[in-house]
């Protein structure tokens, strides 16, 4: 066996010509189609148009043109089958040794963000994905190249022994399906949204790695970074890591959930996170005022944490960020002072984030939890509480300032694991309590942590009081004001607690429940 016929048809042109400059040199023919067949020709590459072998015009404006018998008899003949050998001979076609496609620009296209529906089924390919599968099928005898980073390899075992080893063809042929298979899923997600089917009855969906990671969770688990096709700006996939070595597992993690509370406000704000919870939060009239309400909310608990800001790190703030060790450190982006000040240390990370979207600009995405034999599947909870929400259930208001810490603590508390239970005063929390088996655990856990800063504190749950028990602890510690959900059928005993306490208490009638 040897390559003597290849057939080019690329949208993706790099690296192309000299490709096929090699091929051509090596005594391989080159068919091709339209924008590669003129190229090639402009380059000089000797190539034969396919409308040459197959007899038979390009047509539709291009739609039809590679799928044709001569094509695809070409790519799956058995070669050592007697019978097709026996066709190919009658029929007088010809083998083709060699296929290197890749696809319309399905994923650029609706990229943009004023496409149109037509453009984007335009940019649908049929007959590129047809010859990849045909070539794929029958890699036993035929080479396909989907990635131009492929080229160099098929090259240097051409030249060596003039075609390619089995094995080599078997992983090109993996990667051919993985890319077939990604492309199909994008169009699929694609029309399921135009068509408002978001959960449809099948659910594919289609990642890209970004790098593999040293291990999991833990070192005997394996992991990788995967992005979505059209993963926004903003996120970690997107980020530009300016310094520090590289992520781990358990960074990415964390990093994404300070991500998405520093994200709830348009105010300037610094969020801390120990193991996907909050340790403190801070909102100032500037990023340093809020990095020093975020510190201090749980100045034991941030130490090798993440901090996440929503403006511009300068010197003021990076001063004292570099005074502690901390694993990673993003915002918006550093002035050059505070990047002078952060990368002395050697093994903090810094990402540069580009402008965040508030929480009142955010869209819901998915969110996949793998289960054993399956998964969930659910939106994310971009949930912002209005006006219209909220609930006076007390006889006693909140004053403007209790309002006003209400709303800080509510939208921390939407992030924290339930059972949550978050005590805010002056802009900071003051009490975390996560992931306890009841709501008095986690409220004990925030108010013991709290101390002396209970007193005229307010305190948000993520989820209803299922009796007045935590109600009744918050007044001894002196909270002041208080936001549930409600909906619980024990709901007065609660508010009765409120109001013989002088607790002001807010229901929204929205939980935020977080496993």
């Amino acid at each position: 066996m040897s390559i003597k016929r290849a057939l080019v048809s690329v949208s993706d042109k790099t690296g192309i010509v000299e490709f096929c400059r090699e091929l051509s040199q090596l005594g391989v023919e080159i068919i091709s189609t339209g924008g590669t067949k003129n190229l090639l020709a402009q380059e000089g590459v000797p190539v034969i148009g396919i409308s040459e072998v197959t007899g038979f015009p390009e047509i539709m404006d291009g739609r039809v043109k590679t799928l044709h018998p001569a094509v695809h008899s070409g790519l799956l003949a058995v070669r050592d089958n007697e019978e097709h050998t026996r066709q190919m001979k009658e029929l007088g076609l010809d083998y083709i040794d060699l296929v290197v496609v890749n696809l319309y620009p399905f994923q650029e296209t609706i990229a943009k963000p004023d496409v149109a529906y037509e453009d984007a089924i335009e940019n649908i390919d049929i007959g590129g994905p047809t010859m990849l599968r045909s070539a794929a099928k029958n890699h036993a005898f035929v080479s396909v190249v989907v990635d131009s980073a492929d080229y160099g390899k098929v090259i240097e075992e051409v030249r060596a022994d003039g075609d390619t080893t089995l094995d080599t063809r078997k992983k090109l042929a993996a990667k051919v399906f993985r890319h077939t298979a990604s492309y199909d899923a994008l169009i699929a997600d694609y029309l399921a949204k135009q068509t408002g089917d978001p959960l449809p009855e099948r659910y594919t969906v289609t990642y890209e790695k970004i790098q593999d990671l040293r291990y999991g969770e833990n070192p005997h688990q394996a992991a990788a970074f995967y992005r979505a096709p059209l993963a926004p700006a903003g996120t970690l996939t997107t980020a530009e890591q300016l310094h520090g070595k590289e992520l781990s597992y358990n960074n990415i993690n964390d990093a994404n959930a300070a991500l998405q509370i520093v994200k709830e406000f348009s105010e300037p704000a610094v969020v801390a996170v120990k193991h996907m919870n909050p340790c403190g939060v801070g909102v100032g009239s500037t990023i340093a005022e809020a990095y020093n309400k975020a510190y201090s909310a749980d100045p034991v608990s941030i130490f090798g944490g993440i901090v996440a800001a929503n403006r511009v790190i300068d010197a003021e703030t990076a001063q004292p960020l570099s005074e502690i060790f901390l694993e990673i450190v993003l915002a918006p982006d550093f002035t050059p002072e505070a990047l002078e000040i952060l990368t002395k240390k050697k093994n903090i990370r810094l990402l540069k984030m580009g402008e965040l979207t508030s929480a009142e600009g955010r869209q819901s995405v998915h969110v996949v939890t793998s289960i054993e034999g399956g998964m969930v599947v659910q939106e994310s909870d971009v949930h912002s509480l209005s006006d219209a929400d909220l609930k006076v259930v007390t006889k006693r208001q909140p004053t403007e300032d209790e309002l006003k810490q209400l709303l800080f603590g509510w939208k921390v508390v939407k992030h924290v694991k339930s059972n949550a239970i978050v005590l805010a005063a002056d802009n900071m929390t003051v009490g975390v309590g996560a992931g306890q088996m009841n709501r008095v655990g986690s409220a004990k856990i925030a108010l013991e942590q709290a101390g002396d800063k209970t007193q005229g504190a307010i305190l948000a749950s993520d989820a209803f009081f299922p009796m007045g028990d935590t109600v009744e602890l918050a007044a001894k510690y002196g909270i002041k004001a208080i936001i549930q959900p409600g909906g619980s059928i024990k709901d007065e005993e609660s508010i009765q607690a409120a109001d013989e306490a002088g607790i002001a208490m807010i229901f929204t009638g929205v939980r935020h429940f977080k496993h």
